[in-house]
């Protein structure tokens, strides 16, 4: 419930409801705790580095929620970005859904729209209540090295028709849906958390492709949306990114869309603002541009400067409060609708996990469908009675879009459940010459080989060890990307058989053994273009 008007809330006030922060640890920072005691901190967002198991991270939310509740009134929006799949800030204890684009490989909105449901109804029992997801960005070019497997596929019409059954799936579960990254991050060949990209298309395009599935979400009611950090020369011919721009934000979405919900940014500490034009700029910049939920996602410092920026703003006369008032409504009207979740901060027992057999159930059926053949089936189904080596890359390294997990079920682990003689070799997404030699020299033994790929288009080592091991004569050599399906591109010809799995969670890896093994046909369709669509 929230307690307090916006008549009631002071300049400071109101603007610390407009600043949504992240902080380290799994129990809340002196940082964090005074920023909401003294600022009236309006939103807080998850990351891996808070949360353990659903029992911490309900008592965690739990005590965040009473806090704001003592120090004014008004309960947080707590967010986090569980799309599924590859991009799990936590995966213990929870519903190892499966992300976008193995869903858009089944092409089943209502599984979209189940698995939604799932993640929302876990969230809930934790006390977050918002998720930044689904993306609706179309990943309509291979080479974009941000979305991929984000993007549930390469059309406006796959998009939109899952990514708003997921909309509906997360509000009907008392969680605050987030479309992203208006207005499509999708066709991009740069990140936006190192660069500062641009889609250059003509706007009949970009209404013809990129706009299509916001404009369905923003008319079936989706209570948030995300803007990107990228150029949009078509619509803001001033060298703006989306989210400081008045053209995108005001102009096309709140005009053209017809969009009266939130709008939130993505995190400004990415560099493509922090490095262009500074957080304390880029904060007043958002909010001049129509923004009403600004995101500071890691620095103190940071997070403090955008909200003085802001305050010094309105104060200087830069801003109307009106201005500022606008946005607070909004957020407010969307706590009024959600922040009750977390205010309960519902209790779980230490060890306690969400899911239940039927959604285990969902993700695995999701996973199983998902699975596709894009070349040759002559190599399967592989030989039990012949020992068969696995390749797989484990990454050592994390981003904002990858996690350093250490998978115990890999695709050797389930192909030796079902009695394979299996030998494992793990090598990094870069592997490194003797990485590459030390597999080579192993293969020259081995009579069936399965090489698990993982980003390979953007990893030369990959690729190279994918051409010496096609290129070994005796050995049956399958691929299987566990990520990217663009990979194949960058493959030998002599890859004969060549498997999409767009993810290397536990239940890809059991489908994808059960597929290596003949016990399942791969059923999935490929969702998006191998190559760069001009669509």
């Amino acid at each position: 419930m929230v307690s307090k008007g916006i008549g009631e809330l002071t300049l400071r006030q109101k603007i610390g409801q407009m600043l949504m922060c992240g902080f380290h640890g799994t129990e809340p920072s002196e940082d964090i705790e005074r920023l909401i005691r003294e600022e009236h901190l309006g939103g807080i967002i998850y990351f891996r580095r808070n949360l353990t198991e659903p029992a911490q991270v309900a008592k965690l939310s739990a005590s965040l929620q009473q806090l704001a509740l003592a120090n004014g009134g008004v309960p947080l929006l707590i967010a986090i970005d569980q799309e599924g799949g590859m991009v799990m800030r936590i995966d213990q204890g929870v519903t190892p859904i499966p992300g976008s684009m193995a869903l858009g490989a089944t092409g089943d909105a209502e599984a979209a729209y189940e698995a939604a449901k799932v993640t929302g109804s876990e969230l809930k029992a934790m006390g977050i209540n918002m998720n930044f997801a689904p993306c609706l960005d179309i990943n309509n070019n291979p080479l974009n090295p941000v979305i991929g497997v984000r993007s549930y596929g390469g059309d406006a019409e796959t998009v939109g028709r899952l990514g708003t059954a997921a909309v509906r799936g997360y509000q009907e579960a008392g969680i605050a849906a987030t479309v992203k990254h208006f207005p499509g991050h999708g066709d991009t060949g740069e990140d936006s958390h190192t660069a500062l990209p641009v889609v250059p298309h003509p706007r009949e395009r970009l209404d013809r492709l990129e706009l299509a599935p916001f404009r369905r979400a923003a008319e079936l009611g989706v209570d948030a949306v995300m803007t990107a950090h990228v150029l949009f020369p078509a619509v803001e011919p001033e060298r703006l990114p989306a989210t400081l721009s008045p053209r995108v934000i005001d102009g096309l979405l709140r005009q053209e869309l017809g969009y009266d919900g939130v709008v939130v940014t993505d995190c400004l500490e990415m560099n493509a603002i922090a490095e262009h034009y500074g957080i304390a700029e880029g904060a007043v910049m958002a909010v001049e541009a129509g923004a009403d939920l600004v995101l500071v996602s890691h620095r103190i410092e940071r997070q403090q400067t955008a909200l003085d920026a802001l305050v010094q703003a309105v104060e200087s006369g830069r801003i109307r409060e009106e201005r500022i008032d606008r946005s607070v409504e909004r957020l407010l009207a969307l706590k009024r609708r959600v922040a009750s979740a977390a205010v309960a901060g519902a209790t779980l027992a230490p060890g306690a996990s969400l899911a239940t057999e039927a959604s285990q159930r969902l993700a695995e059926r999701i996973a199983e469908r998902s699975v596709t053949l894009l070349r040759g089936e002559a190599e399967l189904p592989l030989d039990p009675a012949k020992p068969v080596l696995v390749v797989w890359p484990e990454v050592q390294v994390g981003t904002e879009v990858d996690e350093v997990l250490a998978r115990r079920e890999t695709a050797g682990y389930w192909l030796t459940q079902l009695n394979y003689q299996v030998r494992e070799e793990r090598i990094g997404v870069e592997p490194t010459a003797e990485e590459q030699a030390r597999v080579v020299e192993l293969a020259h033994d081995a009579e069936q080989i399965v090489l698990v790929t993982y980003n390979a288009s953007f990893s030369p080592g990959q690729v190279e060890l994918a051409k010496a091991l096609a290129a070994l004569p005796k050995a049956r050599l399958v691929v299987a990307a566990a990520r990217n399906p663009f990979d194949i591109s960058a493959l030998p010809a002599g890859v004969k058989t060549y498997l999409a799995c767009y993810e290397n969670t536990p239940f890809a890896m059991k489908a994808l053994a059960r597929v290596l093994a003949g016990e399942l046909a791969a059923q999935g369709k490929l969702p998006a273009p191998l190559e760069a669509s001009e669509g």
